[in-house]
């Protein structure tokens, strides 16, 4: 270890995890887990700190772990089970947790390409959507995303557990509704919009071109001013009495449908 083991929840440390977690440490950003601490180094962000309990330093896929965090610059330390508990926001740590540099991307990268496909996630504030979001566009090829309005915090530990490392590698950003539209303009993008009920049936509009999706947060859906925006709307055939989907099952078909129509 880097550093001497630590046994005290009084250690500052502590309280940097926990600022992490509530969002409210800058440009830091909580990792559970070895999975997520694995992707990140992969993804080329700094890993700041790393902890881990001496039963997680004992499992064989956490050393070689642990020693490429050392070797990237990051401070590594040996911590208590006790310690673990209050560093780990979830009720069942793994007993690896990690601070890194928040992801930091452009609207640029976010569009990047001739045929950019952009999935803008308006309101959704469930973290765990947003996470699950950011997973299927990058399973499905999109080139990015936007966490729109008052959507959760996309790099929110919540957040990046639900993306399953996509939001660490999948080029995002977050802004306002209007900057997202605003964005999609510039670029030259069709905007779509998923609605409940009255658009074009999905598996009818051509998604082949500069598209971005626009896909509303849990509840109300999108707001009027979004919707009147849009250039197209569509709908997903449900069977009745099914009247909506979860929004990021929603964002799945439609961004699948989008990569079908663009490799066929």
């Amino acid at each position: 270890m880097s550093s001497p083991a630590i046994t005290s929840r009084a250690n500052p440390i502590v309280a940097r995890y926990r600022a992490a977690a509530r969002g409210a440490a800058g440009d830091s950003v909580l990792l559970d887990g070895a999975h997520l601490v694995a992707d990140a180094l992969g993804a080329g962000i700094a890993v700041h700190h790393l902890a881990a309990t001496p039963a997680a330093l004992a499992r064989a896929e956490v050393s070689p772990l642990v020693a490429a965090a050392a070797r990237a610059g990051a401070e590594v330390a040996s911590v208590s089970e006790n310690v673990m508990d209050a560093l780990s926001p979830v009720r069942a740590s793994s007993g690896v947790v990690a601070l890194a540099a928040r992801p930091v991307h452009t609207m640029e990268r976010v569009f990047a390409g001739a045929a950019p496909l952009v999935v803008i996630a308006v309101d959704v504030q469930d973290p765990g959507n947003v996470g699950a979001i950011a997973r299927v566009a990058e399973a499905g090829s999109a080139t990015g995303v936007i966490a729109a309005g008052a959507s959760a915090d996309p790099f929110g530990w919540k957040a990046l557990r639900g993306s399953m490392g996509s939001s660490l590698r999948v080029p995002l950003v977050a802004a306002t509704a209007d900057a997202a539209l605003a964005g999609a303009r510039a670029h030259r993008c069709r905007i779509v919009a998923a609605v409940p009920r009255d658009g074009q049936p999905l598996y009818d509009i051509d998604l082949t071109g500069p598209v971005a999706i626009v896909i509303g947060g849990e509840g109300p859906g999108l707001a009027p001013t979004v919707m009147e925006a849009a250039d197209d709307r569509i709908t997903i055939p449900m069977q009745a009495p099914v009247e909506s989907l979860n929004t990021a099952v929603a964002a799945a078909l439609i961004v699948y449908e989008a990569r079908r129509q663009r490799t066929k």
